[in-house]
């Protein structure tokens, strides 16, 4: 069960188009360091250059045949979220449509402009950088939900606690 609490603080401040990126609170490169040491651990995921982002910004995609066929729980291929260069360190991700607005209240994420103009998926969303421990669990559950969609494992999204 996913249970996420509010994040503490205002948002950060973000640019309203491509690329999307967050230029406030920022993680210091030790935070940045201990989320990606866990990021990439889900099995099935290959850890690869985005297809779809920045330079730098590292992509999780889903082995050939381990995906669920579901195209809007994926950016492009089979990449349903990467993570952006230090300087930056938010996340973009997939997760699913009724979940988007849970997590948008709770303050961890908004939508993608993309997907607005209808370039990419509508369940795209930033997900804010994680600044410390407690925030780097609860961004990792996020990135389990979006992993969870992007496998085809979720049942119904209004059990999961947010």
């Amino acid at each position: 069960m996913l249970n996420i609490p509010p994040r503490e603080g205002p948002r950060p401040v973000t640019t309203p188009c491509a690329p999307h990126t967050q230029i406030s609170q920022n993680p210091d490169a030790a935070s940045y360091r201990a989320f990606k040491d866990r990021a990439f651990d889900f099995p099935f995921v290959i850890r690869q250059p985005s297809m779809i982002s920045v330079p730098g910004a590292e992509g999780l995609c889903l082995e050939h045949g381990r995906g669920c066929g579901c195209r809007e729980a994926f950016m492009i291929g089979t990449e349903f979220a990467h993570v952006h260069p230090p300087q930056d360190g938010s996340l973009h991700m997939m997760l699913p449509e009724d979940a988007v607005p849970k997590i948008v209240d709770l303050g961890w994420a908004e939508p993608h402009p993309m997907a607005a103009a209808g370039m990419i998926p509508p369940p795209a969303v930033m997900v804010y950088a994680p600044r410390n421990e407690p925030e780097i669990d609860s961004v990792l559950g996020l990135l389990g939900l979006s992993y969870d969609f992007a496998r085809g494992r979720l049942g119904r999204v209004d059990n999961i606690v947010l």
